[in-house]
C-alpha cells in the first residue's frame, strides 16, 4: 500500500500492497496429636480452635481465622509457631466443603486417612492466600515466612532490536548475556563446613519490624537479614568456598541464539526454557526475548500490510508516474500510474 502525496495537494495509489502474510498438612496433624498426647485430652474441635460454631458460615469461619493467624503468625509472635499451625490447619479443613464434611462425619481420623488423597497447603500458604502475602493484607508487608524457597526462578527479560527485513525474511540472532549459575566449585554448598541457622534472623532470611502508623494500624516492615545476605543460614567464613565466597552461585556469560521466525511482530516474545538464573534448589527460570522493531526510513508495518508514503509532485499527480520500490527481500517493484488517470487527494 503506497500513500502518495504531491507537493501541493495529497494524492493516494492503492495498486500496490505488500503483504507479511508468509509448608505440610500432616505437620499441623503431628502438632495437635502431640499436644493431645502432653495434656492427656480428648481429639481437639477444629470449631473450638477457631473459636467458631459448629453452624458457622464459611465468612464466620474466614474472619474468626483472619483474627487468630494475626495475633499468633509466628513473624509477630515466634514462639505461638505450633497453635498457628492448629488454627491454619483448622481453617484448611473448615473452609473446604468436601473436607468439612468428612471431618463432621468422621473427625480427624477421616481426614488424616484421607489427606493424602486431597493434598493440602501449608500454614504459611494459607496465610498468603487470605492475606495476599502482607501481615495486614497490605502489600509489601511481608507475613510469609522468608526461609521458604520458591519452586521456579524468575524470568530474565531481554529486549531485542531487529528491522523490518528481520521480521519479513526470519533471522537467527546470537545475544551475551549474564547469569547466575550454581558454583561448579563446591556444586552449590557453599563450602565444606557446617551449615547453621542464621541467629540474627531466625533463620527466616528476613528481620521484621513494626511501625504505628495511627491508632489500630499497624505497619510491618521486612528486611533482608544482612547477616546472613537473606539465605537464612551461615557457615563460618574459614569454610566458605574460595569460588563463591560461600554464595553457592557464580556469574557467567553465556552466548544464546534468538530464532525470529518470518512474521513476527513488534512485543511478539521468543523463549528460551530455563537459560534463566540458577539457585540451588530451585528450577530456573525462563530467558524471554523481547521484540522490538527499529523505525525504518521507507516503511511502516500495519498488521500483515506494508505501508509507503511517497511526495509527488503535482505534475505526476495529473500525468502519470512511475515509481520503483525495493522490497524488504531485495526485490524490485514496478509501480505505473497511467497518464490521464488522475490522482485525487483522499484516493
Amino acid at each position: 500500500m503506497i500513500h502518495t502525496h504531491a507537493s501541493t495537494t495529497s494524492a493516494y495509489c492503492n495498486q500496490s500492497r505488500f503483504c507479511f502474510c508468509h509448608f505440610s498438612p500432616f505437620c499441623a496433624l503431628q502438632c495437635i496429636a502431640l499436644r493431645r498426647q502432653r495434656v492427656k485430652m480428648a481429639e481437639p474441635d477444629l470449631y473450638n480452635i477457631l473459636g467458631v460454631k459448629k453452624n458457622a458460615n464459611d465468612s464466620e469461619i474466614k474472619k474468626a481465622y483472619r483474627k487468630l493467624a494475626m495475633e499468633f503468625h509466628p513473624d509477630k509472635n515466634p514462639e505461638a509457631g505450633d497453635h498457628f499451625k492448629e488454627i491454619s490447619y483448622a481453617y484448611e479443613i473448615l473452609s473446604d466443603k468436601q473436607k468439612r464434611e468428612v471431618y463432621d462425619k468422621y473427625g480427624l481420623k477421616g481426614i488424616q486417612e484421607g489427606a493424602h488423597e486431597h493434598g493440602g497447603m501449608g500454614p504459611d500458604d494459607i496465610f498468603s492466600q487470605i492475606f495476599g502475602g502482607g501481615l495486614f493484607g497490605m502489600p509489601g508487608m511481608g507475613g510469609m515466612r522468608g526461609g521458604r524457597r520458591r519452586a521456579r526462578g524468575e524470568d530474565t527479560v531481554h529486549p531485542l532490536k531487529v528491522s523490518l527485513e528481520d521480521l519479513y525474511n526470519g533471522k537467527t540472532s546470537k545475544l551475551q548475556i549474564h547469569k547466575s549459575v550454581i558454583c561448579k566449585s563446591c556444586d552449590g554448598r557453599g563450602g565444606t563446613g557446617q551449615v547453621q541457622s542464621c541467629r540474627g534472623c531466625r533463620g527466616c532470611g528476613r528481620k521484621v519490624s513494626f511501625r504505628q502508623l495511627g491508632p489500630g494500624m499497624t505497619q510491618q516492615i521486612q528486611s533482608i537479614c544482612p547477616d546472613c545476605s537473606g539465605e537464612g543460614e551461615v557457615m563460618a567464613e574459614k569454610d566458605r568456598c574460595q569460588v563463591c565466597r560461600g554464595k553457592k552461585i557464580t556469574k557467567e556469560s553465556k552466548v544464546i541464539e534468538a530464532h525470529v521466525d518470518k512474521g513476527m511482530r513488534d512485543g511478539q516474545k521468543i523463549t528460551l526454557r530455563g537459560e534463566g538464573d540458577q539457585m540451588p534448589g530451585i528450577e530456573p527460570g525462563d530467558v524471554i526475548i523481547l521484540l522490538q522493531t527499529k523505525p525504518h526510513d521507507k516503511f511502516q508495518r500495519s498488521g500483515d500490510d506494508l505501508v509507503m508514503t511517497h511526495t509527488i509532485s503535482i505534475t505526476e499527480a495529473l500525468c502519470g508516474f512511475v515509481l520503483v520500490v525495493k522490497h524488504l527481500d531485495g526485490r524490485e517493484l514496478l509501480v505505473r500510474q497511467p497518464a490521464g488517470e488522475v490522482i485525487k487527494p483522499g484516493k
